[in-house]
C-alpha cells in the first residue's frame, strides 16, 4: 500500500524511462565481460551520491522508530540477503517475500519478486521506506522525525550538499532514494571462481567437480541455463545499451492449490498485478550470484538448501502431500514447460551444487561496511 507522498515521490525522483540514456560518465570499474548498467538520466552517478547512499543504507535512523536500516534485511555477508525465510519489519510486520540478494542489482530491469511496475532502484527504495502493508522501515507518519535526524547531523548536511550541490535544501526523501539507488548500483559481484575461469582465463579457478557441474547446468537434460543465463544467471537483465526489455516471470511448480494452479493467498506473484489466472505463481527469475550464501530459497523462503532446490527441479515441481498448501506442483497448469524434471545421480547433484558454489564472490561479501553512525 502506498501513500500519496510515495506516489508524488515516484514522479519526483524517477520520472519516465528514456528511449536512449545518455552516455555513461561514471567509471564502474568493471572487468571484461560486464557492460555498464542502465542509469536513469535524472539521477546520474557521482562519487558523492554513492558515499551518501552507502551511509544511509547502513543507518537505522532512516526507519521511523530508529531500529532498522536497509542492511537489516540485506546483509553483505549473506550476499545482501538476510538468511531468513521472510523478513520482519521495524514494527514487527512479517514481509511476505524472501529478501533477495542485491549483488548486481543495477542490471535488473524489474525489481522484487513479482512486481512488474518497479523498474528503477529509485522507485523501489520508496517501498520499504513508506510501505504500510506491511510496514518495513515505517517512515509513513514519521517523515519529519526521520528528516530531522538527518538535518541535525552535520556530516549528513555536508554529504547531501556535496551529492546535490545544485539544490538549496537537498535533504529530502526524493534525494534519499536517489542516493540509495546510486550506492546499490555499485554493488558489483564479478570476481567469483566462475568469473576468474570464464572471463579471467584462470584455468585452475574452478574445481573438477564444479566443471562437471557446469556441463550439467548448461545441458539440455537439466535445462538450468534457459532461465539462469548471462553474467548474472538470470533472464532478467538490462544494461546501458538495452533498447527493449520484456517482462520475464515464471511458475516453477512450487505449489498447486487448485484446478487453476493457485499459490497461497498473498503470494501469487505476477497474477496480483495482472489479474490473469495464467500468471498465478509466476515470479521473476532470481540471480544466482552468491547463491550459496542467500538461503533459504524461492519467493517465500520455503526451500531451505541448494540440495533441496535441485530435488525440486529434478521432480519437475514440489509435491506437498498434506497441510493447507497440499498439492502436486509438477501438475501446475501454469508451470514453465522447461521445468519438466530430470534424473540425477548423487554424484551429479554434488557436482551441480559445486558449480553453483563457484558463483560465490568472497571479495564482494568481505568488503568492509561503513562504521555505524
Amino acid at each position: 500500500m502506498r501513500s500519496g507522498l510515495v506516489a508524488a515521490l515516484l514522479v519526483a525522483s524517477c520520472g519516465g524511462e528514456p528511449e536512449a540514456p545518455p552516455p555513461p560518465s561514471y567509471d564502474f570499474g568493471l572487468p571484461p565481460g560486464f557492460a555498464d548498467p542502465w542509469v536513469p538520466p535524472d539521477n546520474p552517478m557521482s562519487a558523492e551520491k554513492v558515499a551518501l547512499g552507502r551511509r544511509l543504507f547502513f543507518d537505522a535512523r532512516l526507519s521511523g522508530n530508529g531500529t532498522m536500516s536497509c542492511s537489516s534485511c540485506h546483509d553483505r555477508a549473506k550476499g545482501f540477503a538476510d538468511g531468513k525465510a521472510k523478513p520482519t519489519g521495524s514494527t514487527g510486520d512479517l514481509v511476505p517475500r524472501n529478501a533477495m540478494g542485491l549483488a548486481n542489482v543495477a542490471w535488473f530491469p524489474q525489481l522484487t519478486w513479482g512486481n512488474p511496475t518497479l523498474t528503477t532502484l529509485e522507485a523501489q527504495a520508496l517501498v520499504p521506506l513508506f510501505g504500510e502493508v506491511p510496514v518495513e522501515l515505517g517512515v509513513t507518519g514519521n517523515e519529519a522525525i526521520v528528516l530531522g535526524r538527518l538535518k541535525e547531523d552535520g556530516d549528513y548536511v555536508k554529504a547531501f550538499a556535496a551529492a546535490f550541490p545544485e539544490e538549496a535544501a537537498p535533504i529530502g526523501f526524493a534525494n534519499i532514494a536517489k542516493a540509495l539507488a546510486s550506492y546499490e548500483r555499485t554493488l558489483f559481484s564479478g570476481r567469483a571462481p566462475y568469473d576468474q575461469y570464464t572471463y579471467g582465463g584462470k584455468a585452475d579457478a574452478m574445481t573438477e567437480s564444479a566443471l562437471r557441474g557446469m556441463d550439467l547446468f548448461f545441458s539440455e537434460r537439466m535445462e538450468c541455463y534457459h532461465c539462469h543465463s548471462g553474467v548474472n544467471f538470470t533472464t532478467a537483465y538490462r544494461n546501458a545499451d538495452t533498447k527493449h526489455q520484456e517482462m520475464d516471470f515464471h511458475n516453477t511448480g512450487l505449489y498447486n492449490l487448485g484446478a487453476d494452479g493457485a499459490y497461497p493467498p498473498g503470494g501469487e506473484g505476477l497474477f496480483e498485478f495482472t489479474g490473469d489466472p495464467r500468471d498465478k505463481g509466476k515470479f521473476r527469475v532470481p540471480s544466482l550470484r552468491n547463491v550459496e550464501l542467500t538461503a533459504p530459497y524461492m519467493h517465500d523462503g520455503s526451500i531451505a538448501t541448494l540440495e533441496d532446490v535441485v530435488e525440486h527441479y529434478a521432480a519437475g515441481g514440489r509435491t506437498l502431500p498434506d497441510g493447507p498448501f497440499a498439492g502436486i506442483g509438477n501438475q501446475n497448469p501454469n508451470k514453465n514447460p522447461l521445468v519438466k524434471g530430470f534424473v540425477i545421480t548423487a554424484e551429479e547433484k554434488a557436482d551441480l551444487i559445486a558449480f553453483m558454489k563457484s558463483f560465490t564472490d568472497t571479495d564482494f561479501v568481505s568488503e568492509g561496511d561503513p562504521p555505524l553512525p
